[in-house]
């Protein structure tokens, strides 16, 4: 059972476009409302994937780039995160991500100063000599099972979070976390071992 009907419209949603063709969902999936996909501008078939009985809340946002894809196990939890996949996100089973989260496996704009010179300008809708885009470092993110990450956290490109662990609110995960670990603050760093 889910909330979602054959047409892939949510339940008293109101947003009025359907959950995207490339979005797959488990049974038992639960979401707020489609409007958590309007960044999908992926060209996978399966830019998203959903295991069974995940519940995405309408603080929720996928957006996942054109050759971007995010994979989130059973029995998952997102009450308000931000995915910005641009090449791999996987979020495992019986994780916990509260509001505010970002997710990121990208900088999305270059470090050096002429390029992002050049990316404000290809990024200016109205523009008329638009260059092209710049290209941007990716590294994918990959979080364990059952990870709680607390409001507010940001994850960045390449970090691996393992099995059991914390994310306190507030923090900033620039390295890898340990399974069974508890980080907190920015830089986050290990404050206790489960």
């Amino acid at each position: 059972m889910s909330n979602v009907n054959s047409e892939r419209r949510v339940e008293s949603d109101w947003w009025a476009d359907p959950i995207p063709p490339n979005v797959q969902f488990g049974e038992g999936f639960y979401c707020e409302t489609a409007q958590i996909f309007r960044f999908m501008r992926s060209q996978h078939v399966d830019a998203v994937k959903l295991g069974d009985y995940v519940s995405c809340y309408a603080g929720c946002s996928f957006a996942i780039g054109k050759k971007g894809r995010c994979t989130v196990g059973d029995f998952t939890l997102m009450n308000g995160a931000l995915i910005m996949a641009e090449e791999l996100i996987e979020i495992g089973s019986y994780c916990l991500i509260s509001w505010n989260v970002g997710i990121a496996d990208s900088d999305f704009h270059p470090i050096d100063p002429a390029q992002r010179h050049q990316d404000a300008l290809a990024l200016a809708p109205y523009y008329k000599d638009r260059p092209p885009r710049p290209p941007i470092r990716t590294a994918p993110v990959r979080i364990a099972d059952n990870v709680w990450i607390g409001m507010n956290a940001v994850i960045l490109k390449g970090v691996t979070i393992g099995e059991n662990s914390v994310v306190a609110a507030g923090s900033v995960v620039a390295k890898s976390v340990a399974p069974n670990t508890v980080v907190a603050g920015n830089p986050a760093v290990v404050v206790k071992n489960l």
